[in-house]
């Protein structure tokens, strides 16, 4: 499997400072970056590690929840995968990953709601970016569009 680089150009303090992150193997694009932005309620522009980690958990869950419906017996036919990333302090300093919530409905031929929520949750713990965000509380919340 091959190995994705992103890199991070940052001038600067924390508070003042700023920087630019890459999507060096896709180069699909290059996104500022800012601590008192990533702290803020709107963004204003810049992207932050926690909506790069959103990106890669949603993404990453979208495409595990595919195959372990397959497995299960059905065929997505749409999922619709939100994560939301939450920041906030952490008891031994500084700040910390507090909280990831996976909401995903989807659109599946052959599952029933249940069979859906099986594989669902199956896909939570064996999608590899929630396996290496181990250790911070991640939710579910999984249903199937009427």
């Amino acid at each position: 499997m091959p190995t994705r680089t992103a890199r991070t150009a940052w001038n600067g303090t924390l508070q003042d400072g700023g920087g630019q992150v890459e999507l060096t193997s896709s180069k699909v694009g290059t996104y500022d970056v800012s601590f008192p932005k990533r702290a803020a309620d709107d963004a204003g522009g810049t992207t932050s590690p926690e909506e790069l980690i959103a990106a890669a958990h949603s993404s990453c869950y979208a495409m595990q929840l595919s195959a372990d419906i397959a497995e299960a017996g059905g065929t997505p036919v749409a999922l619709d995968v939100t994560a939301d990333v939450t920041l906030g302090p952490d008891s031994a300093g500084g700040f910390r990953i507090t909280r990831i919530a996976l909401t995903v409905r989807g659109e599946v031929e052959g599952l029933d709601d249940a069979g859906f929520r099986a594989a669902a949750e199956s896909a939570k713990k064996g999608c590899p970016v929630s396996k290496a965000l181990t250790g911070t509380e991640i939710t579910l919340d999984a249903a199937l569009e009427s």
